[in-house]
């Protein structure tokens, strides 16, 4: 591959990076800023509070799948990557400055929700446009191996994300965390959200999407629950292909570091130590399994381990022309747009 399809790959999946690093933030200072918003009581109730409101963020993903998948199919993959990470600079910004309840009440609560119904909204839409930008932005033979960098940035992610929790728990007192350095890392992502937010300003539209424009395709029914209906049991068929990886994957990912400091009694520098190796190992895994599944096909490579956390062959098989484990083509929205230029899509399956 060229250094114009790499700039491809970075500039298409970087969002990722700031977008799960601002998801994962929350997770990981959850245990520090727990006690800011919600009046003094059991700690444990507290930090259920909080563990609540993250929670909320993820019935907003698939929603945010669908209308920023909407924008992709009808503005651009542009339009919709610059949206979602506007969205995620925005919620960031939000959970940055929202003030505490001993200022504001439950005010400050409720600040907290609305940056995580934005920050649901975008991440689910991020996840969707850049897995359809990776995918029309590469050769066939590549697509496994570009689209794991989709799971690679997200990883890095969160691993600068704990690597920032460590970093500040070597260099505050426990007092400072508590009262005001967990603040930092949602500067930090809000920054992160305006340099990815430059750079997908000068990125150009895939080649693919381009086509159908001139081609005059009739875009009125693209990115719709109809036009979803009518490959439904692809699309379900996607679902219980990930679901059970994507409870793993937040299993060891999110709650792993809260059981070992809470339950386990680890410290909790040892506990993010052990989860910040445990990413490292998944990252450099991913290209591994990608270009595993160029040379011997998304279903060959899936199989195995369906109950393992979501990898890129699984989302090349959704995302290229390759033929559904059932024999019949897959027709997945991503899928389309990359086998059959007429009718591309980006709402996710």
């Amino acid at each position: 591959m060229g250094r114009e399809h790499w700039k491809k790959i970075w500039v298409g999946s970087a969002g990722n990076m700031v977008e799960w690093f601002d998801w994962f933030v929350y997770a990981s200072f959850a245990t520090y800023f727990a006690g800011a918003f919600f009046p003094e009581g059991n700690d444990t109730a507290k930090l259920m509070n909080t563990a609540g409101i993250f929670a909320v963020g993820f019935f907003m993903r698939p929603v945010g799948g669908w209308l920023l998948g909407r924008v992709g199919d009808r503005r651009g993959r542009k339009a919709a990557l610059t949206l979602t990470v506007t969205l995620m600079s925005a919620s960031a910004v939000l959970i940055a400055v929202a003030p505490t309840y001993a200022v504001a009440g439950y005010g400050g609560a409720a600040i907290l929700l609305v940056a995580r119904l934005l920050q649901g909204l975008s991440v689910g839409g991020e996840y969707a446009a850049s897995a359809t930008y990776l995918t029309e932005a590469s050769a066939p033979e590549h697509r496994g191996f570009a689209s794991s960098f989709q799971y690679v940035l997200m990883t890095a992610g969160r691993v600068l994300g704990l690597g920032l929790l460590l970093l500040l728990q070597q260099t505050l007192s426990d007092a400072a965390l508590h009262s005001w350095g967990w603040r930092i890392p949602f500067v930090v992502g809000a920054l992160g959200a305006a340099v990815v937010f430059y750079l997908r300003r000068t990125m150009l539209e895939t080649e693919v999407y381009e086509e159908s424009a001139g081609d005059g395709v009739e875009r009125g029914q693209q990115g719709t629950l109809r036009a979803l209906w009518a490959h439904r049991r692809e699309a379900f068929l996607v679902v219980a292909l990930t679901m059970g990886g994507t409870v793993a994957y937040y299993t060891y990912t999110t709650y792993l570091t809260k059981y070992l400091s809470n339950s386990a009694g680890l410290p909790k520098q040892t506990a993010t130590l052990v989860s910040f190796c445990a990413l490292i190992v998944f990252a450099c895994l991913q290209p591994l399994a990608g270009r595993l599944s160029d040379r011997i096909g998304r279903r060959p490579s899936s199989s195995p381990s369906r109950s393992a956390p979501p990898s890129s062959p699984c989302r090349s098989w959704r995302c290229s022309g390759t033929r559904a484990p059932s024999g019949r083509p897959s027709a997945s929205p991503s899928s389309r747009s990359s086998s059959s230029p007429a009718t591309p899509r980006s709402t996710p399956a």
